[in-house]
């Protein structure tokens, strides 16, 4: 439980019990010095002689005085292992006399819900209260309110804690804390008082704290906590700093409760000032003699009005520039220049480089299984060289996105009598890498499913990836074995290994069991060539074997008459993939790009297999995200050869055209199964919606879509016959096209990325098999 208490407000006092003690027991000790004879204790009953004799600045010989005997005092009440302490002199034999502190036996909660007990019990030791320490009755009541506290924090406002010692043998105590929690206080009304340049229901939408609503149960923004309440008025702060109102200031917050401690209402009010319009932007001070390269990266517009995050933003984009020229201490400091007469500010910026400065040293701290040389490689700022901002900037990301640590920071330190010079500390929080994901899942094509995956991303903490996913469904079942290694070389070129063995069957296909296995190895090089790009090259070698049951595919039978039941093939594989999206998983700004190619040049199968993909996210005003993908694909037997059936594509469904059931589009067999086809494409658009109370929360969107796509046989395939083509409207054109829309869910759940959707076809043909609404964990765009 991070930050629960305060160490300071916890921690025994013992060293002034002492001082007071010692100054009562002073007129008891005077005695005129003597060579001490013997040293007794009494009152000990758990503790160990041996800590007291320790404690004592005297031994069996020494000269006793008054002045030892008030050391002696301090140092066993120094201890914290007693309650009282006093000395008897009998016949030059020194008497310690102890009445030992309780022990704490146990440390229980009763009623306990909102906390992790486990947690609380190593908070409350770390800070004087836990099994085996010596009890002491202020700390337990430091430590009762503490709890109180940290229940408020959570709208608890009902929590009572009470706390109950009970003594039992050997002088000791079990500390019970019993909690009656209640129930959470919600936030039943917002105001904003003051506003008159914006309607009161604008500003409410940027605040993160929202009145009870359907779905707060889950984001819980109606529980009020202090530091939320200072978040949101900064957001109402920069708010207004972004459309002119320099003067904008809040004027008071009032927090109150209803008596009955279930209702919270907040009145904030505030004071909007006037609106400015910036007139110039000028540039004071030392900018290298370089100002026609900081003017460009000025991001504050003349003539539109003040906006604070173009002005902070200009500030970070001058001292990130700053540092490409190695001053790491750069400062740039605004200044505004206001008439309020006219409304119209001018904004100064005052650059004050510093020191130019080296790298002299750069330390790695925190990584107690990853090797060092994992980190260091990653790095674009070398020591003994010139402090580059942008390059440390890169080397932090670089670090991050290994996967491998919760947290990377750098900190930058002045090397004492060197102004010329600074070390870099990188501090990494390591997360554990290895994984165990037993997942069932469930999709309408596949119906229920069942993953394993085992995987570790860091194994033996040299930065390789070993794993082991196994995969069953009503289409498909896959053993994949695969191990990566990031820098196969010193430049960072990786090595993929994989060996599988898959099987599959067409939807609908008449063959109730897995008649097409696929057994494989494949290696996989990836050469970075920037930051964001990467080309891949590989080979591997498929052996394709087809059964006998009745019931197969026509085309699966062609084939096994003109290659015999196992076929052979040696594909090689080109790829390049550029991923500037913001976060892979929910990105709200971005592209991705990826092309790959299949080649299979020797062997019984000849065939090039080529598919590309565009995406494109872009941010809209309120939150909105469109998101934009388009993907071709293209098959074709070379060299002579018919393109194999099992090489298809296959379209319909989530990740393809949605409303059309998955698997469905492309040609017929004369079988009855849906066995796709060499041509693909896919179109589609997504509106990503925050849903509403869920205040910046990515991880469940609401999104209307729309979608276009089709699956296209040709001549070129291998067993092309099909069923009814021109009235499911199979003509080889676009014409063909199928299209959706309609509206979904996504939610990033525990068990993977989930996708919901229930839509309408908008352009459909005879035969279409629709599905209105569909659902898939671990779904594509």
């Amino acid at each position: 439980m991070p930050s629960f208490f305060n160490p300071n407000s916890l921690r025994p006092i013992p060293a002034l019990v002492a001082l007071v003690c010692a100054a009562q027991a002073l007129p008891a000790l005077a005695a005129e010095p003597f060579q001490i004879r013997d040293i007794r204790i009494e009152g000990l009953q758990r503790g160990d002689p041996g800590s007291v004799f320790g404690a004592l600045p005297f031994r069996v010989g020494d000269t006793y005085t008054d002045d030892k005997g008030a050391a002696a005092l301090r140092a066993l009440f120094a201890t914290g292992l007693f309650k009282d302490v006093r000395l008897d002199i009998d016949d030059k034999v020194v008497v310690v006399v102890v009445d030992e502190r309780s022990i704490v036996a146990s440390v229980n909660f009763v009623g306990l819900r909102e906390f992790d007990k486990d947690q609380l019990v190593k908070a409350l030791k770390e800070n004087g209260v836990g099994e085996g320490l010596p009890f002491d009755k202020a700390v337990v009541d430091r430590a009762e309110q503490e709890i109180k506290r940290q229940y408020l924090s959570k709208s608890l406002y009902g929590a009572e804690v009470v706390t109950t010692a009970t003594p039992i043998e050997r002088n000791r105590v079990d500390v019970t804390f019993t909690v009656v929690e209640g129930d959470v206080a919600k936030i039943k009304e917002i105001r904003i008082l003051g506003a008159k340049a914006f309607s009161e229901s604008t500003l409410l939408g940027e605040l993160d704290l929202t009145v009870g609503g359907w779905l707060t149960w889950y984001t819980k923004t109606d529980r009020y906590a202090r530091s939320k309440l200072n978040a949101d008025l900064e957001k109402l702060r920069s708010y207004y700093l972004n459309r002119g109102y320099l003067e904008f200031d809040v004027k008071s917050t009032q927090v109150t409760i209803s008596p009955d401690k279930q209702d919270i209402s907040i009145n904030i009010t505030i004071d909007e000032g006037q609106p400015y319009v910036v007139t110039s932007v000028r540039l004071e001070g030392d900018y290298l003699g370089r100002e026609q390269d900081f003017r460009q990266r000025v991001l504050v517009q003349p003539g539109q009005a003040y906006r604070g995050d173009d002005v902070t933003a200009t500030q970070r984009q001058f001292t990130d520039h700053y540092g490409t020229y190695g001053y790491a201490f750069a400062r740039v400091e605004p200044r505004t220049e206001i008439d309020r007469k006219t409304g119209q500010v001018a904004v100064v910026l005052q650059g004050v480089p510093g020191q130019r400065v080296n790298v002299r040293r750069i330390s790695v701290a925190g990584n107690t299984v990853t090797r060092d040389e994992v980190i260091r490689r990653e790095f674009r700022q070398l020591e003994s060289s010139w402090y580059d901002g942008a390059k440390i900037k890169l080397s932090r990301d670089r670090v991050e996105r290994l996967g491998f640590f919760n947290e990377v920071t750098v900190d930058t330190n002045e090397v004492p009598g060197a102004p010329d010079q600074v070390d870099l500390a990188f501090n990494v929080t390591e997360k554990a890498t290895g994984s165990l994901l037993l997942a069932a899942g469930y999709s309408q094509t596949d119906k229920l499913t069942i993953s394993v995956s085992v995987q570790k991303e860091n194994i033996f903490g040299s930065g390789n990836r070993l794993g082991l996913d196994v995969n069953t469904g009503k289409t498909s079942r896959n053993l994949v074995v695969s191990t990566t290694d990031p820098y196969f070389t010193d430049d960072g070129v990786s090595r993929t290994l994989d060996l599988y063995y898959k099987t599959s069957r067409p939807l609908n296909s008449l063959a109730e069991e897995f008649q097409l296995a696929t057994a494989g190895t494949a290696i996989r090089f990836g050469v970075p060539f920037t930051e964001y790009d990467t080309v891949f090259m590989g080979i591997g070698a498929e052996q394709n074997i087809i059964g006998t049951a009745s019931g197969l595919p026509q085309s699966y039978v062609l084939h096994r008459n003109q290659y015999g039941s196992h076929s052979l093939s040696i594909p090689l594989t080109v790829g390049w993939a550029r991923d500037e999206r913001d976060n892979p998983i929910t990105p709200t700004r971005g592209s991705y790009k990826r092309l790959n190619l299949d080649m299979s040049l020797l062997g019984d199968l000849r065939y090039a297999r080529l598919n590309a993909q565009y995406q494109q996210y872009i941010g809209l005003p309120w939150k909105l995200t469109l998101g934009l993908n388009g993907e071709v694909g293209l098959g074709y037997g070379i060299m002579g050869r018919s393109y194999p059936t099992f090489k298809n594509f296959t379209g319909g469904g989530l990740g393809s055209v949605r409303v059309f059931e998955q698997g469905s589009f492309g040609g017929v067999d004369i079988t009855g199964a849906y066995d796709g086809g060499s041509r693909k494409l896919n179109l589609n658009a997504e509106l990503y919606v925050p849903v509403p109370g869920s205040g910046n929360d990515k991880s469940l969107r609401i999104f209307g879509f729309a979608d276009a796509g089709n699956v296209w046989r040709t001549q070129n395939n291998l067993g092309a016959q099909t069923l009814n083509n021109e009235e499911r409207g199979q003509t080889n054109s676009l014409s063909d096209l199928r299209a959706s829309a309609g509206i979904g869910l996504s939610w990033i759940s525990p068990v993977g990325p989930l996708k919901l959707s229930y839509g309408t076809p908008l352009r459909s043909f005879k035969g279409d098999k629709i599905q209105r609404f569909q659902f898939q964990i671990g779904s594509a765009f």
